[in-house]
């Protein structure tokens, strides 16, 4: 992680209360892609912070937005816990999570280090789910969304919304979402004619890229992200 500048700002959301979001970027001036990076149900928590600074450290200025904002400002949960996070994860909504991305892109648009034609997304669990609507909200170059839950269905009817290609990653052993859901979204996006990339990691779980909990699965984390990395260069090179 050196050699990046890290930091937090706070902007507005459409009149509402302010938003707060952790920066990570390289140190050098740019222009650079810029990476619009969505937490998990915990919060901008130390694992979000790092994963920004793994952005930062392949060439993106990242910004990840605190989507508790309206219920719990500066919350980071326990992986241990997921009752203190129902609150939050019930208060948010479609609109509200539009808002936040309108505004995190747009203030990524206007930051003078960033590319404003290349800017992707990439988010987990929660954050995968909004990844992808960020892609449809926005004009995305591409997404990628780790166990996205809440995809499929809600969002199959929005496909044609898409502006860039997306990438989602499952875990073939996730109890949380299964991989009826998943498949899905591959077929209604094969039926769309959408370029997307699907793959499922046969023995991982829920939360495998995450390194800070019990079902972090090391060698499909290290597959996941280098072909992250790889899909979302060709969508900004």
């Amino acid at each position: 992680m050196t050699s990046l500048r890290t930091g937090t700002i706070t902007v507005g959301v459409a009149g509402e209360s302010a938003m707060q979001a952790f920066v990570a970027r390289p140190r050098d001036a740019g222009p650079h892609p810029g990476l619009l990076l969505f937490q998990e149900a915990f919060g901008v928590n130390a694992h979000i912070r790092d994963v920004a600074g793994r952005c930062a450290a392949a060439g993106y200025n990242t910004v990840a937005p605190e989507l508790f904002h309206r219920t719990g400002p500066g919350f980071e949960g326990d992986y241990d816990d997921f009752e203190s996070v129902r609150p939050h994860m019930a208060a948010l909504t479609i609109e509200g999570l539009e808002a936040d991305i309108r505004t995190t892109y747009q203030w990524l648009t206007q930051d003078p280090s960033t590319d404003p034609g290349r800017i992707v997304a990439v988010g987990f669990c929660l954050g995968g789910r909004v990844a992808f609507l960020a892609n449809l909200v926005v004009p995305l170059a591409a997404s990628a969304s780790f166990y996205g839950r809440g995809i499929a269905p809600e969002l199959l009817p929005r496909l044609g919304e898409l502006h860039g290609p997306t990438l989602c990653a499952w875990g073939g052993q996730d109890q949380h979402i299964g991989l009826a859901n998943p498949r899905a979204l591959a077929d209604a996006l094969i039926a769309a004619g959408k370029t997307h990339v699907h793959v499922e990691f046969s023995d991982a779980g829920h939360g495998f890229y995450c390194d800070a909990r019990k079902s972090y699965h090391p060698a499909a984390a290290r597959e996941a992200w280098a072909l992250t990395l790889d899909f979302l260069h060709r969508a900004t090179h």
